[in-house]
């Protein structure tokens, strides 16, 4: 691939990958090295979070569509390996230079073709990057986008509880709840609302610890707009106008940029 025509984004939009039952199979050692590699980029590379996830899950029985789709993402690389996250320097005032941390939480509907699960995504920023994200497939199928969304949140929280208490050792607490912004609004006021039990009822009790840390103030949600959901890049193929602008909000830049 060291002569291979470089690409714009990692995954062709619209993109709908599945087992590919009878499908020209590859070798699986030579998949399974390719996929062992981009797991190293995805801990500095958030914009390869999703790709190298969705063709992880089909690494015990790789075809030539999943070999094609992971090929493509090494011609994404080869353009672009002067990417990287940018953390510019701070003053001691957090207010200003916007040191609060905040986070984004997305998901797809029933994404996945062979078993109509869902796909996770979530983003914390502080100052001007990302510090930690995730793309994962969930474990139950969900029966609504409001369902989806609100495992997917409850996802996201339980992770900004482990980094501000991560934060408060680091001598850098977080005084304020920290703000997950979701762009589902029955989300945000089924989290508010218990008395909403109709819809909800058959959601597992386990994710309605999303109310708890609401109502304790530790976490506060905010509805966003789709387009300036920062975790969309990490539930979904992106038209590359999309990617770009979600690659600059994750704080990805070039570094020939910064001389």
């Amino acid at each position: 691939m060291e002569d291979c025509n470089s690409v714009q984004n990692p995954i062709v939009p619209g993109t709908n990958l599945n087992n590919d039952v009878g499908g020209e199979g590859v070798n699986n050692t030579h998949f399974k090295q390719i996929l062992g590699s981009l797991m190293y980029l995805i801990a500095t590379r958030p914009d390869l979070m999703f790709v190298v996830s969705l063709i992880s899950r089909y690494m015990e029985s790789p075809t030539e569509l999943h070999y094609q789709t992971a090929e493509r993402v090494l011609r994404y690389l080869k353009g672009k390996t002067n990417l990287g996250l940018f953390y510019k320097k701070e003053t001691r005032n957090k207010k200003e230079d916007g040191g609060e941390l905040m986070g984004f939480s997305d998901s797809d509907y029933a994404g996945d073709l062979d078993d109509r699960k869902s796909t996770s995504g979530y983003v914390f920023m502080l100052s001007s990057a990302a510090v930690s994200w995730s793309s994962k497939k969930q474990l139950v199928v969900t029966f609504s986008t409001t369902e989806v969304e609100f495992i997917a949140t409850t996802s996201s929280a339980c992770q900004a509880v482990w980094l501000r208490r991560l934060l408060e050792e680091l001598c850098f607490k977080q005084d304020k709840p920290t703000v997950i912004f979701c762009d589902n609004s029955s989300t945000i006021k089924l989290s508010r609302n218990p008395v909403m039990h109709g819809r909800s009822k058959h959601i597992d009790v386990r994710f309605h610890f999303l109310r708890d840390l609401v109502k304790n103030e530790v976490i506060e949600l905010e509805h966003c707009l789709g387009n300036m959901q920062v975790a969309d890049i990490l539930t979904k193929p992106l038209k590359l106008e999309a990617f770009v602008k979600m690659q600059k909000l994750l704080g990805i830049c070039s570094s020939l940029s910064l001389n």
